[in-house]
C-alpha cells in the first residue's frame, strides 16, 4: 500500500512536469508535509471541539472538583496525545525506504507520548491534591506527600521507558541493573524516603495535619502547618517568618501539636498573681462588714463565719488572734477569685476551674489561676485574659492587699530622702 501512494505521487508529480523517482525525497517531503497536516488538523478538531466542548460542560455544571481540573488543563495536555499518535502511525509508512530517519523519528515520537502522558499525569496529580486541599480530606491524610511521591515514580518510569526506545533495548534490562545501584539511589534519595516514611506514619497516628498549630523550639518552628509536602513540613510562623521542618524530624524529635487544645473549645490560662506578704492579715469585724456588701462574697461570708464559729467555740481564750480559726484578706480574696471566675460568661465552666496558693518564694505569694477560656481564638484569648487580670490588679486595695514589685530606682532614691521633684 505504501509503494502504491508513492507510486500514485510520483505519476502526479510527473503530469506536472516535475521528474520524481516514487523514493525520492521530493515524494517523501510531500508525504511528511501531508501528515503534518493531517496532525495538525486533528490537533485543531480536538483542542477546539472536544476539548472546548467538555470545558464548556464543565464550566456549567455544579461540581466543583471538576473546575479544579480546568483549572490545571489536563484536558489541554491530553489533547497533544492526538497528534502524535497520528504521526506516530503515519510517519513510518511515509518513510518506510528511509529506515535511518524512519527509526529515529519514531523514536523522538515515542519519547514525545511518553513525556505528553507524564505530563499530563502530573497535572492530574496536582488536581487531585488541590481538591484534596479543598475537601480538607489532606487534613487526614498526607495527600500532597503521596502526589509528589508518584511524581517521582513517573519520572522514573518515564526515564526508563525513554532510554529503552533510545536504546532499543527492553525495560525490563535497565530495571534488573537497579538493583546494583539501590545503595546510590538510597544515599541519593535518602531525605525522600525518609520523608516518605515519616509522611505515612504521620498520617496513620494524626500527628500534625495542615491547619495545625505546632511547636518545635529546636527548629524555632511556632505557627500554622501549611503544608506537609513529601520530604518537609512548612510552617508559617505568628511573626509571618516561614520555617521547614524535615518530616522525618517530626516523628524522630518532640514538638507541640495545639490541635487538642482547639477541637476541644477551652484554651488554658496558667498564670500567677504575687501578693506582698506583708500586705496579708487577719479580717476584722469591721473588714467582714465591708467586705459583705460584696455580691460574690455575700454566700461565701455568712457559711463560712458560721463554720469558724462552730470550730472555735471549743476554743478558749479567743481574744489571742492565734488561737482558733479567722479569716484572712488573702482567703476572703481568693474565694472571691473563685465565684467570680465562676460567673465570667468567656471562662469554660466545664473544664478545671481553681485558684491555687503555690510555694512562697523571695518575690511573694503566689496566687495562680488555673483555668479555660472558651475562645480559642488567640487575639480574643489574650483579650479575656488580661481583662480577668486588670480586674483583680484593681480590686486588690479591697481586700487591703498588695501586689509585690520590685524596688525600683524611685523607691530607693525616697528611702535616702533624695526629693523626686529634685530628680
Amino acid at each position: 500500500m505504501e509503494k502504491d501512494i508513492r507510486v500514485v505521487l510520483s505519476d502526479w508529480l510527473a503530469r506536472l512536469g516535475v521528474n520524481s523517482e516514487p523514493s525520492g525525497w521530493l515524494a517523501t517531503s510531500i508525504l511528511i508535509l501531508s501528515s503534518l497536516l493531517v496532525a495538525a488538523i486533528v490537533y485543531i478538531i480536538i483542542r477546539r471541539g472536544v476539548v472546548q466542548a467538555m470545558n464548556l460542560m464543565i464550566v456549567h455544571s455544579k461540581a466543583t472538583w471538576d473546575d479544579i481540573f480546568l483549572k490545571h488543563r489536563v484536558l489541554e495536555k491530553l489533547s497533544l496525545l492526538a497528534p502524535a499518535i497520528v504521526l506516530n502511525s503515519l510517519v513510518p509508512l511515509v518513510l518506510t525506504e528511509h529506515r535511518l530517519a524512519s527509526g529515529l523519528i519514531d523514536k523522538l515520537l515515542s519519547i514525545w507520548l511518553v513525556v505528553v502522558m507524564v505530563r499530563a499525569l502530573y497535572a492530574a496529580m496536582d488536581a487531585i491534591n488541590e481538591v484534596a486541599d479543598v475537601k480538607l480530606i489532606s487534613r487526614r491524610l498526607p495527600i500532597k506527600s503521596f502526589v509528589q511521591l508518584f511524581k517521582l515514580f513517573l519520572f522514573f518510569v518515564a526515564l526508563i521507558v525513554s532510554i529503552s526506545v533510545l536504546a532499543d533495548q527492553s525495560p525490563i534490562y535497565f530495571l534488573s541493573g537497579l538493583g546494583v545501584a539501590t545503595g546510590l539511589v538510597m544515599l541519593v534519595f535518602k531525605d525522600t524516603i525518609l520523608g516518605f516514611v515519616a509522611g505515612i506514619q504521620l498520617a496513620a497516628n494524626r500527628m500534625v495535619s495542615p491547619g495545625d498549630w505546632i511547636q518545635m523550639d529546636k527548629y524555632g518552628a511556632d505557627g500554622a502547618v501549611e503544608e506537609v509536602s513529601l520530604i518537609t513540613v512548612k510552617v508559617r510562623n505568628w511573626d509571618k517568618t516561614i520555617t521547614m521542618i524535615p518530616a522525618y524530624a517530626l516523628v524522630s524529635d518532640a514538638f507541640r501539636n495545639w490541635r487538642g487544645m482547639s477541637e476541644s473549645g477551652g484554651r488554658r490560662i496558667k498564670r500567677a498573681l504575687n501578693i506582698d506578704i506583708n500586705s496579708i492579715r487577719f479580717l476584722t469585724e469591721a473588714d467582714r462588714k465591708q467586705l459583705a456588701k460584696i455580691n460574690y462574697l455575700k454566700e461565701y461570708l455568712p457559711k463560712k463565719i458560721s463554720e469558724l464559729g462552730q470550730s472555735n467555740a471549743k476554743v478558749s481564750d479567743m481574744d489571742m488572734p492565734v488561737n482558733g480559726r479567722r479569716l484572712t484578706n488573702v482567703g476572703t480574696f481568693r474565694a472571691y477569685l473563685v465565684e467570680y471566675l465562676k460567673h465570667h460568661d468567656k471562662v469554660h465552666q466545664d473544664m478545671t476551674l481553681m485558684v491555687r496558693q503555690l510555694a512562697p518564694t523571695t518575690e511573694g505569694l503566689p496566687l495562680e489561676l488555673y483555668i479555660f477560656t472558651n475562645d480559642t481564638r488567640w487575639v480574643n484569648y489574650e483579650e479575656i485574659q488580661s481583662d480577668i487580670f486588670d480586674h483583680i490588679f484593681a480590686i486588690l486595695p479591697q481586700f487591703d492587699l498588695r501586689a509585690f514589685q520590685a524596688p525600683t530606682g524611685n523607691d530607693i532614691r525616697s528611702l535616702r530622702g533624695v526629693p523626686l521633684a529634685d530628680k
